[in-house]
This record gives C-alpha cells, structure tokens and sequence, in this order.
C-alpha cells in the first residue's frame, strides 16, 4: 500500500523487532542514511514493538526519524505506553486506508 502511494523511494522491511534494531543500529553506525520514518507493529515475534522502541531510543541519533506505531492494538495500556515516548498522536490502527498512508507521508514532507 505504501508502494502504491508513489511517496516513497525506498522502503526496508524486517520480519522482527530484533532484525529491525540490527540492521538500523547497524545503518546508524555506518553513517549511512537513516530512515525519515518508521512504521512500527507492536506485534512482532522476537522483539515486539515497546522492546524494538526501549532500545532504538538508546542510538544517539541526530537527525530527525518519525515513528509512527501501526499496531491492530486498541488498548489503553498501549496508547498510554505510546505517550512515554512522545508517540501518542503516531499511535495508527490497522487496517489503514491509501488514504491514511498519503496523510502520514504529507505530514513528513513539512
């Protein structure tokens, strides 16, 4: 869906929360070119989501990622622990629309 919005360039995939970290940990330290965003399921094997969000928050990173949580999660508990990492108003149930995508990636190009 994201592919079909045609906003975006490139787009990396990981089957985990621990995959992901690696591999932009791994990005970062490299000081290859970091993603704008990240779309990040709370429900994910191996690392979920908050274990995948306690360490990426830990990466001395500078420049700016926005991390929007797309989770099929409609908890408060979820929502609260969004808003421990200032991502209370990234907090996006699935399924989302082509709609919802093109919103999320306009709100980025500001």
């Amino acid at each position: 869906m994201i592919e079909m919005s045609g906003m975006v360039e490139n787009i990396m995939v990981y089957k985990n929360g621990k995959e992901a970290y690696d591999k932009l940990k791994a990005i970062f330290l490299s000081s290859e070119m970091l993603p704008e965003i990240i779309l990040l399921d709370l429900n994910m094997p191996i690392w979920d989501g908050w274990q995948f969000l306690d360490e990426f928050t830990k990466i001395p990173i500078k420049t700016k990622i926005t991390i929007y949580i797309l989770t099929s999660s409609n908890s408060e508990e979820d929502k609260e622990n969004a808003e421990k990492y200032n991502l209370g108003g990234n907090y996006l149930i699935k399924p989302i629309s082509l709609n919802e995508i093109k919103t999320v990636l306009a709100e980025i190009e500001r």
